[in-house]
């Protein structure tokens, strides 16, 4: 893989089990019980050969349908997912903001989980430490910090989410619908860090979102995942002006 591409996916295939008689409880997986053995052996098809180009520096926007494949594909990214066949390449430090509290011990405090979630994204504590104030007061949760995460809102749990990943240096910064979680002056405030990340050659920058506004504002390219293949990668205002073309003729 060259060193100008920050990501790639080589035919990548992914799938789920099928666990509709499972979930139904206990009962229900016993009097459906050669159904339920039968339907573990099945897989949801979510990924089809999925193969792209991410690069170094670049903002990318993933667009498709509800159950297209575009949280799995970040999923493959950040490494919390293998696929079950291909291969996913990352060349570069991860910072996910995947999912709202995902990684927050919710014991510890705002604070506490700072220091934790740095860790885990493989800084040193000391250099968590370095930022520390500075990711407190980008987050705006005053008081707040010091109290045990558990007692926080979807809201502030996004506030401190992004704080902590947008100020420990991301290289590879994957963000999934979060942005629209929070209020309008801290999503303000999460915006013109984003266009700060696109000015910088360092950053890479990946975002899922159904607001096509926004991923034609940041992104310079996207890709369109219909029926678990690609349907087109090109500049974002191709990719978003042919999906939202294709859904108004559904409609």
């Amino acid at each position: 893989m060259g060193a100008d591409i920050a990501i790639r996916f080589e035919n990548v295939i992914k799938t789920y089990p099928a666990y509709h008689h499972v979930t139904g409880g206990f009962k229900n997986f016993l009097f459906n019980f050669r159904k339920s053995i039968k339907e573990l052996k099945n897989r949801s098809l979510v990924l089809d050969g999925i193969s792209l180009d991410i690069k170094k520096g670049e903002c990318f926007g993933f667009i498709g349908r509800n159950g297209a494949g575009k949280s799995t594909s970040l999923g493959l990214m950040a490494g919390v997912l293998t696929p079950d066949s291909g291969n996913v390449t990352v060349n570069g430090r991860v910072s996910p903001l995947l999912e709202l509290g995902a990684g927050f011990h919710p014991e510890l405090t705002g604070r506490e989980n700072i220091v934790l979630n740095g860790v885990l994204m493989g800084l040193s504590r000391s250099q968590v430490q370095n930022q520390l104030e500075e990711i407190i007061e980008f987050s705006g949760l005053g008081e707040f910090i010091d109290q045990p995460i558990r007692t926080y809102s979807s809201g502030m749990y996004a506030k401190l989410g992004f704080s902590i990943v947008s100020n420990l240096s991301p290289e590879i910064l994957l963000i999934d619908e979060v942005l629209s979680v929070g209020d309008h002056v801290f999503v303000q405030k999460c915006m013109n860090r984003i266009e700060q990340f696109r000015a910088d050659p360092n950053v890479t920058l990946v975002l899922v979102s159904h607001d096509h506004v926004s991923v034609k504002t940041v992104c310079d390219r996207a890709v369109w995942i219909e029926n678990h293949k690609v349907k087109l990668i090109g500049s974002a205002n191709e990719v978003v002006d042919a999906y939202v073309e294709s859904c108004e003729k559904q409609a």
